[in-house]
């Protein structure tokens, strides 16, 4: 399995100080592996077998782990010397309330501990009260482009836009890549995933009992990526549709699909007033294979995927992202970082006058002097128009 370094190195870097590492991320991104890669890393560094303790729960052997009394003692029952001790624990939201063993094992022994979850409430639970300022998260996303092709199974024949293609068919998710180009085979696994993730922590983690609203309410999401909206807007199209629904409800709901890490919710940003909206936002789903196999796999090439995906790269790249607005004009994305700022216009060609036209309007409203983009399909290379760069979209996820 690929080693992803740019999260490893953050384990790495972060080994031995006094906080609590949290690894989080949508459901078979890649956080088990991680967490085994950096057991390996520990073992490499002659870390003895017995000061590393490993437990996955979702394993069988630790089903009898059933809360933080059962996890404090078996931990404590394997220290037995002085030394420090690694403690691995995976998918550790499945033991109830976790965070007091977490918290006590901290405390009460020389000990460096590492989590990982699928859910947000593992960010949102106690472990930030009793550990403030002593948790580091580190989100783990679906693989990149680079790290996709690296792994993929591709034929010998197949150009970089093939590679892109299956790329903004399939996503990101690092078990297709061992799938040998079956799209059967993937296709039934992405649905299968999009059925677990929404069955386990969705579902199950809510109580939730109107399947049938939530089933309805991610296929609306997918139909509407990069439109603004509204849990009222989405209320009163569902009672159109025959769904009685109150706006509460699908805001709950929505959130629930965060917390998940399904979807991610952006805040539009007003860029005359500099203030963020509450009301107003958009919505991007994690992984653009997760929404196509939603409304169907056919209509995967539309302009709606090309946001989607630039969306999540952004955030891979640790840019806080939000959606700009200034008067009536939209800017897909706004992109900050330390102290960087990018605009982003996101468009499958721009060949056409009126289209080019359209997007150069948007960036050139804004009146400062940072980096305003145009990612794009064509084939562009070091191409400015009035002040924007305009970069093909692979290059850009290349770089």
């Amino acid at each position: 399995m690929l080693v992803r370094k740019n999260y490893l190195n953050k384990l790495i870097d972060s080994k031995d100080l006094k906080i609590i590492k949290v690894i989080t991320g949508v459901r078979r991104s890649g956080k088990s592996t991680l967490l085994l890669q950096f057991k390996d890393y520990l073992q490499q560094e002659k870390v003895k077998m017995e000061n590393i303790i490993y437990m996955n729960f979702e394993s069988a052997e630790f089903y009898d782990i059933k809360d933080y009394k059962d996890l404090y003692n078996y931990v404590k029952g394997h220290i037995t010397n002085k030394q420090k001790y690694y403690i691995l624990l995976d998918e550790v939201q499945n033991i109830e309330k976790w965070e007091k063993a977490v918290n006590s094992l901290l405390v009460d022994f020389a000990t460096d501990i590492y989590i990982t979850g699928s859910n947000a409430y593992l960010l949102s639970s106690e472990l930030t009260t009793l550990l403030a300022g002593r948790v580091l998260t580190i989100k783990i996303y679906p693989f990149s482009f680079k790290e996709f092709i690296q792994e993929y199974h591709f034929k010998r024949e197949d150009d970089k836009f093939v590679k892109f293609d299956k790329y903004l068919k399939y996503g990101g998710m690092p078990m297709i890549t061992n799938m040998n180009d079956n799209e059967e085979l993937i296709l039934n696994y992405l649905n299968d995933l999009k059925e677990v993730v929404l069955k386990k922590d969705v579902i199950n983690r809510n109580n939730i009992k109107d399947v049938v609203f939530l089933d309805n309410l991610i296929k609306y999401m997918s139909s509407n990526i990069g439109n603004f909206t509204t849990p009222y807007s989405i209320a009163e199209f569902m009672r159109k549709s025959g769904n009685v629904i109150t706006s509460e409800t699908v805001d709950s709901y929505l959130k629930m699909l965060e917390n998940a890490y399904f979807i991610y919710r952006v805040p539009r940003y007003e860029l005359k007033g500099k203030q963020l909206l509450k009301t107003q936002g958009k919505y991007y789903f994690i992984d653009n294979g997760l929404k196509n196999v939603i409304n169907g796999i056919s209509s995967y090439d539309t302009g709606s995927s090309y946001e989607n995906l630039v969306y999540i790269e952004l955030l891979r790249r640790g840019y806080e992202v939000y959606v700009g607005k200034y008067n009536d004009i939209e800017i897909d994305f706004i992109a900050i970082k330390a102290n960087e700022t990018i605009y982003y216009q996101v468009a499958r060609s721009i060949l056409d006058e009126k289209v080019e036209e359209r997007e150069k309007k948007s960036l050139l409203a804004i009146n400062d002097n940072y980096r305003k983009i145009i990612l794009t399909m064509d084939n562009v290379k070091n191409k400015l128009i009035d002040g924007i760069e305009v970069i093909n979209i692979i290059d850009f996820l290349q770089e």
